[in-house]
């Protein structure tokens, strides 16, 4: 019987160290497939290599991958077994995440793509050796509630207005304080910018996020950023990014992190410089 063809599918770009050798033997990827380190014979302590599964090609061609992605069942399960992987390597070498179902045609072809991209891999390891991603979003608070139709009396008015001049007087207050909110949420990014030049080496502008991504009810999210932190400045960090909402009512900053370094797995630009 003949075995069905494998793919290569590859997790990551890691420094290869001895500490893999005791991780990859009992670790589980997607699919339940087992991972191993694939790198070119001779390679030396450190340097980049590709960590990879041998996945089922009629499971993973290109083919079933288009009809799999439109399974929300699979695509959760496959990322949560692709970022698992990638969480454990992160307590045991530097890694450098790729792209959930990041496939080759065999091992030959990704060694290949491995030595033709290895300055870039190893510029990237080094970039994010001792470092770790922090999320920092920025929420203009939602209003209080919808403007009170009712018509009673401004300062200086004895009769209580109409209806319609009232629900035009709310609004136009509705407005005035969103807009106080706005140049809140400006002020707290300033400081958060200031604060990522003095402990973060790069940051990473995400689009803001809307509908169910935003967070429901948790207001307008109006700044989606990621910094890349050292090791040592962690602690300055997180207190510094805290502190950025305070005194500014109208806004709410969130912290999340340490994460695996996702948004800077492509060559970045200088320091201090949004990409």
């Amino acid at each position: 019987m003949t075995p069905e063809p494998a793919l290569t599918y590859v997790y990551a770009v890691a420094a290869a160290t001895p500490e893999l050798d005791g991780l990859l033997p009992g670790l589980r990827g997607v699919a339940g497939a087992e991972v191993a380190l694939l790198a070119p014979e001779g390679t030396a302590p450190g340097a980049p290599a590709f960590v990879v599964s041998r996945v089922a090609g009629p499971d993973w061609g290109e083919e079933a991958l288009r009809s799999r992605f439109e399974e929300l069942t699979w695509l959760e399960r496959t990322a949560r077994a692709h970022h698992h992987v990638i969480q454990e390597l992160l307590g045991r070498t530097t890694v450098l995440p790729l792209r959930m179902a990041t496939l080759y045609q065999d091992d030959e072809r990704a060694l290949g793509a491995l030595r033709e991209q290895y300055d870039a891999f190893a510029e990237g390891l080094a970039l994010l050796a001792h470092h770790s991603e922090y999320g920092v979003k920025v929420y203009i608070r939602p209003d209080a509630g919808p403007p009170d139709p009712g018509g009673t009396p401004a300062a200086g008015e004895e009769e209580p207005v109409s209806p319609g001049k009232a629900y035009l007087r709310a609004r136009k207050a509705q407005h005035r304080a969103h807009e106080d909110r706005g140049r809140q949420a400006g002020r707290a990014a300033e400081r958060i910018a200031a604060t990522a030049g003095r402990y973060a080496t790069h940051v990473v502008r995400h689009p803001a996020q809307t509908g169910p991504l935003a967070g429901g009810d948790t207001g307008e999210n109006v700044l989606n950023d990621a910094y890349l932190v050292p090791d040592g400045e962690a602690d300055a960090f997180r207190a510094a990014v805290r502190h950025a909402a305070d005194g500014l009512p109208g806004v709410r900053v969130e912290l999340t992190g340490p994460w695996a370094p996702y948004s800077f797995a492509v060559p970045q630009p200088r320091r201090g410089t949004p990409s």
